[in-house]
């Protein structure tokens, strides 16, 4: 089981804290992680941009999309749009999607004393080993 650090804004940390978000999407052009990278039990530490890490949710299952078609990008916010919790929109301009990852959340927590991670780049999503994560 993986470790994983993932950026979020503050509406979508608070969101799966309170669980209203239960699916945690990432949408992109090229193919980076998390495609690929997440799975099952894996933790994902949460933090929002400039502060400290806040919290970790556990991944209870995961699907993926590569080149997905226009009409599965549709079902995927028919299906899970209320999930994820994103704003509708989002969804403009996201025609050229071509890879999603798509991770439902077992559980969710805060912190009270923030782990520390090295990090100094501007990755929304980062594969934790030994090298930044004691």
């Amino acid at each position: 089981m993986a470790k994983h650090l993932a950026i979020l804004n503050r509406v979508a940390a608070e969101a799966i804290f309170s669980g209203k978000k239960k699916v945690e999407g990432r949408f992109s052009q090229i193919k980076i992680a998390p495609f690929g990278k997440v799975g099952r039990g894996d933790s994902v530490l949460m933090k929002v941009s400039g502060e400290d890490i806040s919290g970790q949710f556990l991944v209870d299952r995961v699907f993926y999309f590569d080149h997905p078609t226009v009409d599965e990008v549709e079902y995927i916010k028919k299906r899970y749009g209320k999930q994820l919790a994103l704003p509708s929109s989002f969804w403009i301009g996201k025609d050229t999607i071509n890879y999603i990852t798509l991770m439902f959340i077992k559980s969710a927590g805060k912190f009270i004393i923030a782990p520390q991670v090295k990090k100094k780049d501007l990755r929304p999503w980062v594969v934790l080993d030994t090298t930044n994560f004691p």
